[in-house]
């Protein structure tokens, strides 16, 4: 059930302003934490014995986890109706991630403006999956700007998308899939198996906003394009690519290359063909991603302008 553009774009003001407290989530945690949590414990059961029943097992896990987030949204879809409505904003807002992610990605820009270069790791460390500790001020940068890029898409354009197509049940299944992907959809060992429907699903359910990402990064910035194009599926991901290259080619910076994710070094491609980004960079990436989200505000108020009544 397709969702009103006005409900998706309420709920988008309110995670803009308020986000998800701290103080809140110290009291009542994320609801993304309790998808977390059920996939851990699903996982400890069930992720046993051979490839094909790992498999299967992961599978099932998927299908609980994702089945159970779209049945609530489901549910709530059909009584959140009327004054209620907003309340269904609220609850849409637990989807979206665009102010955490400004919040985070600003406060390394913040620490390498200062110079303060170990605050700035620390800042990058929680973003991102590698290792932090002997990153310079480029190579700080450059992670921050590559978890802007991708996280753009999974924590703003993906859910919005989902949202506007299937209401709160979309919304809450893409959140549950991209939640199982980035906790048990790993090519090592001991998700190879278990994770694999996992890491396909959230695969298929960002191949379209993720290119929407990747042009919005270039139509707000007039340039990128052509790296976009060039260098998207250079990505070991089908998706990642696409916003990482477009802000590559639009900052006229090079990103991606090696990096070491705990302890083991691992080559990865180049996106552009530029210098590595400064922190000035940085803060210009921080500019395009907040004309991007404004540019997806502005398309929301035309849907809801031409939704029928």
């Amino acid at each position: 059930m397709a969702a009103d553009p006005w409900l998706v774009l309420a709920a988008a003001a309110v995670e803009g302003v308020a986000g998800y407290p701290r103080r809140l989530h110290a009291i009542v945690p994320h609801p993304v934490a309790w998808i977390g949590w059920q996939l851990h414990a699903l996982e400890r059961r069930l992720n046993n014995g051979g490839d094909l029943p790992r498999r299967i097992a992961g599978l099932a896990t998927l299908l609980i986890v994702a089945g159970s987030a779209a049945g609530a949204g489901l549910l709530l879809d059909h009584l959140l109706a009327g004054p209620a409505v907003i309340l269904a904003a609220l609850l849409g807002s637990l989807g979206l991630a665009a102010r955490s992610l400004y919040d985070h990605v600003a406060a390394v820009s913040r620490s390498l403006g200062a110079g303060d270069r170990p605050a700035a790791r620390a800042a990058v460390a929680m973003i991102v999956g590698r290792d932090t500790e002997t990153l310079d001020r480029q190579g700080v940068a450059a992670a921050a700007l590559e978890s802007l890029a991708e996280s753009f898409n999974d924590g703003v354009v993906a859910p919005l998308f989902w949202f506007l197509l299937g209401g709160l049940a979309g919304l809450f299944a893409y959140k549950a899939v991209n939640t199982a992907d980035s906790i048990i959809g790993h090519r090592e060992e001991p998700y190879r198996c278990f994770g694999w429907a996992a890491a396909r699903t959230d695969d298929l359910m960002n191949l379209i906003p993720a290119r929407i990402a990747g042009a919005l990064i270039a139509l707000v910035a007039g340039r990128g394009w052509a790296t976009m194009l060039r260098d998207a599926g250079k990505h070991a991901s089908p998706n990642s690519g696409w916003p990482e290259a477009a802000m590559a080619g639009a900052l006229r910076v090079q990103l991606g290359g090696p990096a070491s994710y705990d302890g083991v070094p691992h080559d990865r491609p180049t996106f552009g063909d530029g210098p590595r980004p400064s922190p000035l960079d940085l803060h210009r990436g921080l500019g395009l991603y907040l004309r991007a989200c404004a540019i997806l505000a502005a398309a929301l108020i035309l849907g809801g302008l031409a939704w029928p009544r």
